[in-house]
């Protein structure tokens, strides 16, 4: 599935392209399974504008897909870690992307080794967002048992993840999402639910030590009221006002007071990849996939995403 111009899932056009050939560091994956995040819906539109750095007049990278999972099917002369049949699953963001297609190539350094017991599908939904989940929460060192964490949009890929996460971690976890996506919140193990057209987190009193915001759709000033003491708020996603607010307000208020408030670059990790397949493998991480697309469906795909009514995460299945 390839676009050449910024715009809506109809500038994606399915069709015939070369085969890509691995470089000396690189593996040649024949792709089974990928999975749709918030950076492909926002690539795909060009906004905010700083996803256009490296192709401000046009997309630098024509094939969007990120998160992949799928098969070895050659290497470069230089790999050291995979051989051919083996079964890997990678965030590919930082390799050129080209996962909505049947092969892509990616460093091996992008990729873990797929456990026989998961699912291509189950794999594919892992490496962005619950690494984004997981650093944001940074559950090594911030969360302690009893915290009072709040994920305001806990409803998609990155929040249902942070969800689990937080419990692991002995948290007390307030999900904020809209109606239909409560349910499924609580059975991933949220303590509170939230409709965010009823319900202010912002002004309701009650305080969080940690704010983990997917959709960053409120004023800094506003998180910052709901922080408590010595709270931490930490911005995944959100517009481009409020990303250059967060930018430039919240280091300041960082540095004069006790709150902490940033925002999380997107590092993918192979360490943070094979923590999270760890916890898959006991049980404990459980991806929630919403819907399922044929790779000609794409279009529809990301159509379904931008619409935000999905739970979870939505999947293209390649093979």
């Amino acid at each position: 599935m390839i676009y050449t111009k910024y715009g809506s899932p109809n500038e994606l056009i399915y069709t015939e392209v070369e085969k890509p050939q691995p470089k000396d560091h690189e593996v040649l994956i024949n792709v089974h399974a990928a999975s749709i995040n918030s950076w492909d819906w926002d690539l795909l539109r060009g906004t905010p504008f700083l996803v256009r750095i490296g192709g401000v007049l046009k997309p630098k990278y024509t094939i969007l897909g990120a998160d992949i999972a799928g098969r070895v099917e050659a290497v470069g002369k230089e790999v050291k870690q995979f051989v051919p049949g083996d079964h890997v699953f990678g965030d590919i963001s930082g390799c050129s992307w080209g996962g909505f297609a049947e092969y892509v190539c990616a460093s091996e350094k992008a990729l873990s080794l797929k456990p026989a017991t998961i699912t291509f599908e189950d794999a594919a939904a892992i490496p962005q967002a619950a690494v984004l989940a997981l650093q944001g929460l940074q559950v090594k060192g911030l969360i302690r048992n009893g915290n009072k964490v709040l994920i305001n949009g806990a409803g998609g890929g990155v929040g249902t993840f942070a969800i689990q996460l937080a419990k692991l971690f002995g948290a007390e976890v307030t999900a904020v999402d809209s109606v239909t996506k409560l349910p499924k919140l609580q059975a991933l193990g949220a303590d509170y639910v939230m409709d965010y057209r009823k319900e202010d987190y912002t002004i309701s009193g009650k305080k969080y030590d940690v704010i983990l915001d997917v959709v960053g759709n409120r004023s800094i000033f506003d998180c910052k009221r709901a922080l408590s003491s010595d709270g931490r708020y930490v911005m995944v996603g959100g517009t481009m006002p409020r990303i250059f607010q967060m930018m430039f307000l919240g280091s300041l208020i960082s540095w004069i007071g006790t709150k902490k408030m940033g925002l999380l670059m997107h590092k993918p990790n192979h360490t943070d990849q094979n923590e999270l397949m760890a916890l898959w493998e006991t049980g404990k991480l459980v991806p929630v996939i919403d819907r399922q697309y044929p790779l000609g469906d794409v279009a529809e795909a990301l159509r379904y995403f931008g619409e935000g009514q999905h739970t979870g995460k939505v999947m293209i299945r390649v093979q």
